[in-house]
């Protein structure tokens, strides 16, 4: 049976991940510092005899290095997410990314582990030029803390995988929505309409362009490539995946879409320019043509995607509280 070493296991990818891998019959050591994660995403799998959950701090070597003995995989998720903020703490992408990440390579160094799974972001790609943009794209100037230490962290993998003969998994996500989804527009506009439903304020002009993945499309992909031992074929023994949908709207689409869903028409206040902040790419479309290749499609529609997210935010209130 496999043992399967989780990092950021109590966040919203982390825990769905370790959920499906104990559906799965493998043996899950989930760990997690709980600065962002929540307690009750792994309230199920406590329950479950092969999952064990480990609090620490990637920055800690000596305990994740003992944390991590005996496991056969790990699935690197725990990162620093705020992109809109990264300006406001330019050490923190540093720090709990790219040193983070050496620390896991270190810890799998230290205890012979081979195998590794990253979640990786389209925003390494920066505002590119190519859509939809593929694996093989020029990388471009960075333009977030966020995708730069995202770099940094692929790069260290990649050399990693060829010094010390690992096999690596590198995922470029979109944006990924679904049940646990804590942080992100949907969360935001719904935040603002339970707040007052008559005026909603948004980012940008609203004509962002934007591709989305369902989580359970995220996993299914992730878990179809490992399975398939594809880094092992691939020069270099890292094969680098784009997950994400088919498709983009806009955010104005998504406005439309929650706002009917909600018996809503509230006022539209922009904030004004292509972009919402910092870092924002307005059109983020990747191709997702190698995936597929491998036998695997997205089920759900971004549509889809952010009704089932909507659904699960107004059926778990408590969220709203937990995140400040």
């Amino acid at each position: 049976m496999q043992k399967i070493f989780v990092t950021g296991a109590a966040g919203f990818i982390g825990s769905s991940l370790a959920d499906r891998l104990l559906a799965d019959g493998k043996s899950v050591v989930g760990w997690d510092n709980f600065s962002t994660g929540q307690r009750p995403f792994v309230a199920e799998a406590l329950k479950h005899p092969r999952y064990r959950l480990i609090e620490g701090d990637n920055l800690d070597l000596p305990a994740l290095t003992k944390a991590m003995a005996g496991s056969d995989f790990v699935f690197h998720l725990a990162a620093n997410a705020d992109v809109r903020f990264g300006t406001d703490h330019p050490g923190k992408d540093l720090e709990q990314n790219t040193v983070a990440t050496y620390h896991v390579l270190e810890a799998m160094r230290a205890n012979g582990i081979k195998r590794i799974g990253f979640s990786s972001t389209g925003s390494v790609y920066g505002e590119s030029q190519v859509i939809p943009t593929p694996e093989e794209a020029p990388f471009p100037v960075q333009t977030s803390l966020y995708g730069a230490s995202k770099v940094a962290g692929e790069g260290l993998i990649q050399a990693y995988c060829e010094g010390f003969g690992c096999e690596g998994y590198i995922f470029r996500f979109v944006s990924i929505l679904g049940e646990r989804y804590t942080h992100g527009h949907v969360f935001d506009f719904y935040r603002q309409l339970r707040e007052h439903p008559d005026h909603l304020r948004v980012l940008g002009d609203g004509t962002q362009r934007k591709s989305y993945l369902y989580i359970q499309d995220c996993l299914a992909a992730m878990l179809h490539v490992t399975r398939l031992g594809l880094a092992a074929k691939s020069p270099h023994r890292v094969g680098v995946f784009n997950l994400g949908a088919p498709e983009y709207c806009q955010v104005k689409d998504s406005i439309g879409w929650i706002g009917e869903a909600l018996g809503l028409q509230p006022r539209l206040e922009f904030s004004g320019g292509q972009r919402g902040w910092i870092g924002d790419n307005p059109f983020i479309f990747l191709e997702t043509k190698k995936i597929q290749a491998t036998g695997w499609q997205a089920q759900l529609t971004i549509r889809e995607g952010i009704l089932r997210t909507l659904r699960w935010l107004q059926a778990n209130p408590w969220v709203f509280d937990s995140r400040h």
